[in-house]
């Protein structure tokens, strides 16, 4: 079973955004499905990269249409995107060098953050972006 199932309600009526969501969703739920099968290091390092990776990915595109679309609330946002990315990045470092081990509580920290990003943060866009 799935940690996290999306659903229409964590829309922000901007497809491709929404899209990039339900990426991050997956990728949330395939590393706690890894984890808890006792997935090694490798494959869990895989996912984290992954995960980081595909993050980045997604906070330009918003950052970019932001710009384009003069949204105000840009600078907040964009903050909020690059404390979110140090603390995972910093997380990365330290599984990597194997003082931190993925824990159910990372795993809800990165569930928990999404969904109040996407239902606090980025609804706030919504009907700005949406046009």
């Amino acid at each position: 079973m799935a940690l996290f199932t999306w659903s229409d309600e964590y829309s922000v009526n901007v497809s491709g955004f929404d899209t990039q969501h339900k990426k991050l969703v997956d990728l949330i739920n395939e590393l706690h499905s890894a984890m808890k099968e006792g997935k090694s290091k490798e494959v869990l390092g895989k996912i984290i990269g992954e995960l980081i990776s595909y993050t980045k990915f997604h906070f330009s595109a918003e950052e970019t249409l932001m710009v384009q679309a003069k949204y105000p609330g840009l600078a907040k946002h964009k903050e909020e995107h690059e404390a979110f990315t140090k603390k995972v990045l910093e997380f990365e470092e330290k599984f990597q060098r194997g003082s931190v081990v993925l824990s159910q509580e990372i795993i809800l920290f990165l569930k928990d953050w999404l969904i109040n990003h996407i239902q606090g943060t980025d609804k706030k866009y919504s009907p700005f972006l949406a046009k």
